[in-house]
């Protein structure tokens, strides 16, 4: 980078992602999962899962494990059926994110509500050191679109931080046991955002991930659609990303994001913060 207030920027995309057709089932993996293993691309910071899926009506995984990982679900369009080992039933609609804390271990299963195709991206993200191991837990947030529109809407913060409430259900961000904020947005066209990233304690270290989510429909082949420029603010918006694509970032401990968008319309697009 050339200086404190710069981001080194490593587009990801949307043909460099992993991408599966089931049927029932359509896929994308940014990191390296299940079958997909890409030693280049296996996690980046603490972010370690991003999936975006599509489940056709009538289906979804079946009761399955984990342990360790934090795991949330973003929900894009549809509604998903959550069910878990701790007794937690849910519909999750557009508006909903979902956060498990899998700990010492839970079993759920993601299917599909209604008559509907359910698209959602899910994300994990490895623990603090030394939290791998606790107490499974739950949480759901709610954020309208209004809440995401022309702005970086915080959706998780960490657990240990005074921007989170530890109920299961309340306003703000979901709690999560590792050094990484989701922020989710809905930018108009012609708007422009600066984002001021969150104070670290390795400033020196810090990375980000943005994924601009693929809403017209599953496409494994180039993006097109949406338009969205990003850079650092010092700069101006200098890669040009669209639905499906990703962007590595180095960033600078001084350093601001600019985001544009230059198309003709409404982007939605989720950014990881990590310390």
């Amino acid at each position: 980078m050339s200086s404190s207030r710069s981001i080194e920027i490593i587009p990801r995309r949307n043909t460099d992602r992993a991408h599966s057709d089931h049927g029932w089932l359509k896929t994308f993996h940014t990191f390296s999962f299940a079958n997909y293993h890409d030693p280049k691309n296996e996690s980046f910071g603490s972010l370690r899962v991003l999936n975006e899926d599509r489940v056709a009506p009538h289906t979804g995984f079946g009761t399955h494990s984990h342990q360790n990982y934090e795991i949330f679900s973003y929900v894009i369009s549809g509604a998903l059926e959550h069910q878990d080992s701790m007794g937690n039933t849910e519909i999750l609609s557009r508006d909903a994110v979902q956060m498990t804390s899998t700990g010492t271990g839970i079993s759920h299963s993601e299917k599909a509500h209604g008559s509907e195709e359910v698209h959602f991206c899910q994300i994990w993200a490895s623990p603090r050191p030394g939290e791998g191991k606790g107490k499974p837990a739950y949480f759901t947030r709610h954020f309208t679109d209004q809440d995401k529109r022309n702005q970086f809407r915080l959706i998780v913060a960490p657990s240990n931080s005074s921007e989170v409430s530890t109920e299961r259900e309340a306003e703000g961000p979901a709690p999560i046991r590792s050094q990484l904020r989701a922020y989710a947005s809905l930018i108009d066209p012609g708007v422009s955002l600066v984002h001021a990233f969150h104070p670290s304690r390795n400033p020196e270290g810090r990375k980000a991930y943005i994924h601009v989510v693929q809403k017209s429909g599953y496409n494994p082949g180039n993006a097109k659609g949406v338009r969205l420029r990003v850079g650092a603010q010092i700069e101006g918006p200098i890669i040009e990303l669209r639905e499906g694509d990703g962007s590595y970032m180095f960033v600078g401990k001084d350093a601001e994001l600019k985001v544009e968008n230059a198309g003709e319309d409404a982007v939605e697009f989720l950014l990881f913060d990590m310390e």
